[in-house]
């Protein structure tokens, strides 16, 4: 038995702030925004919109899209670090509610951030494979601006509200590999929430350009592969400074390693999904890297490979 990807579906929402008005506040000016961080508008949830509502809107379309019967779905995993009550209970429950699903659905959160969808991949596909599930549900929604001081603008910039949803199943178009997980929690204070998210940018920047292409490299030889024979690597999209820097270090080109947050922001656990959306029935990508980083400090890389 084995478990693939057979369908992603994506919501983000149709309020936006625009990033580069909400720049002028800080005295940023246009160029500011277009080079460093690379997003003109940033989505939001409406009032009142919970973290629940946001991932349902994400199943539905996916039900839709994939035509699946929802009382044929097993499991549904949920990534996120801001669920609908501080602590308890877990989101994921609640959405099984609110999609009606059978009490024999087994739900469950991961409280991962940018890292997640890579982690998620991998513990969904083995928690199905141990019960023998054959359809299951990642879910990632996590809208930080439920964390974000409006004032800081270290944070006010770059996060939007999106959420996904990924069918897992035992016929699909990519087979998921074997991760590198990684993880330092030296840098645990880099990214924290105490009632408002706090970030040392600069931090998680040198961070990222240090570990992430490194990890990378590493993954790719340790699969018997080299960089030629990935067609695409979708990072987590944390602002066009990472990623131009990555790019950069790495050599490798826009096409090879692209930049697609510009008209909702950076979505965390969400940002690889919604990229993995658009190269899903892409038949010239036969082996799609993806890698994500931040919170934790947490990295994961994998290779997803087209069947």
């Amino acid at each position: 038995m084995n478990i693939y990807i057979n369908e992603i579906a994506s919501y983000i929402p149709d309020e936006y702030i625009d990033n580069y008005e909400k720049a002028k506040l800080f005295g940023k000016d246009n160029d500011f925004i277009d080079k460093r961080i690379g997003i003109s508008k940033l989505s939001r949830i409406g009032e009142g919109y919970k973290t629940s509502d946001l991932a349902v809107e994400a199943v539905r379309k996916l039900i839709d899209k994939a035509n699946l019967n929802i009382e044929e779905v097993e499991t549904i995993v949920l990534v996120t670090q801001n669920g609908d009550y501080p602590n308890l209970p877990h989101t994921a429950s609640v959405i099984q509610h609110k999609l009606g699903l059978k009490h024999s659905v087994s739900t469950f959160d991961i409280a991962l951030g940018c890292s997640g969808y890579v982690y998620g991949l991998t513990i969904l596909k083995s928690h199905m494979i141990e019960m023998g599930f054959s359809k299951g549900i990642l879910v990632t929604a996590d809208p930080y601006s439920k964390i974000i001081d409006p004032k800081d603008k270290n944070t006010s910039l770059i996060f939007g509200d999106a959420a996904t949803a990924t069918l897992l199943s035992t016929v699909g178009a990519l087979s998921i590999g074997r991760p590198t997980l990684c993880t330092d929690g030296s840098g645990s204070d880099s990214l924290y929430n105490d009632e408002y998210l706090h970030m040392d940018g600069r931090r998680v920047y040198n961070f990222a350009l240090k570990e992430v292409p490194e990890q990378i490299n590493k993954h790719i030889e340790k699969n018997n592969h080299q960089i030629e024979d990935i067609d695409v690597l979708l990072l987590h999209q944390g602002s066009a400074a990472i990623i131009n820097a990555i790019r950069k270090k790495m050599r490798l080109s826009s096409n090879k390693l692209p930049f697609m947050i510009n008209e909702y922001g950076n979505t965390v656990s969400s940002s690889i999904p919604i990229m993995l959306e658009d190269y899903l029935t892409r038949g010239d990508c036969t082996k799609i890297l993806i890698s994500g980083f931040g919170v934790g400090l947490s990295w994961a890389t994998n290779i997803l490979t087209r069947n």
